[in-house]
């Protein structure tokens, strides 16, 4: 278990705050028994940044081969910033939405070229993380979640990043208010959890949606988290 820190001084909402922690904790520890540490592959960051905006609205398989074509097709991001439209458009057909995304990948590729004269992104290892964090997604594509995605997985930037699976498992549990939005859920999620574990929570919380809390009908008999979970005190 990790340490609990509280993120307030006001007494009862110091108490509300250390019990949520305490069940973040239970659940991390639990879904660590039941999944072990994730292994996940590490991606420069562009590569990152561009396999993220493919992978919006579709599934990983789709999104991989999107990608695979696009590198197969373009031997450097320069050249698919400067290619037609119509060609990266093509390449990247398998994770639907082609004509957005692809003139997203684009202006983003260019909008980078522009502030930095380039496209490598090492030197955001020397910012302050709140500031990656805004820079990253001034960029227009570049949401919350994909901005964390690239400093915690490519970067090596403390960021916790809230996909639909993520955001779903995380209000059924009641680790976050039920009305609370999906960017708001990014902060206050990496406050129930301490930086060094950012990734594994992740990953293992995406896995439980995946595998147990399915959006359409989840398989609360097989869960392993019933007795931590809201949704389930609410349906039985």
């Amino acid at each position: 278990m990790f340490i609990i820190k509280p993120m307030k001084t006001d007494p009862d909402t110091l108490a509300a705050e250390t019990a949520l922690k305490v069940k973040a904790g239970n659940i991390y520890d639990r879904l660590m028994t039941a999944y072990g540490m994730p292994d996940w592959p590490t991606m420069p960051a562009l590569d990152e940044l561009v396999n993220t905006v493919l992978s919006q609205n579709t599934n990983d398989r789709n999104r991989d081969l999107a990608f695979a074509s696009l590198r197969n097709r373009f031997p450097t991001w320069e050249a698919v910033r400067d290619a037609p439209l119509a060609e990266v458009i093509d390449c990247i057909r398998p994770a639907g939405l082609g004509n957005q995304k692809g003139a997203r990948i684009q202006n983003i590729l260019r909008g980078l070229t522009a502030e930095t004269g380039g496209l490598d992104l090492s030197f955001l290892t020397t910012w302050e993380p709140q500031k990656v964090k805004e820079w990253l997604t001034s960029f227009k594509g570049v949401g919350l979640k994909t901005a964390s995605i690239v400093m915690l997985f490519s970067l090596g930037i403390p960021a916790f990043p809230v996909d639909t699976h993520i955001y779903r498992v995380s209000g059924r549990l009641g680790l976050r208010p039920q009305k609370m939005n999906v960017d708001d859920a990014h902060a206050h999620l990496a406050s129930l959890f301490p930086p060094e574990i950012y990734g594994p929570a992740h990953i293992n919380l995406i896995l439980l949606g995946r595998r147990t809390c399915d959006a359409r009908k989840p398989d609360c008999a097989n869960c392993i988290l019933t007795d931590l979970c809201d949704f389930y005190r609410s349906q039985h």
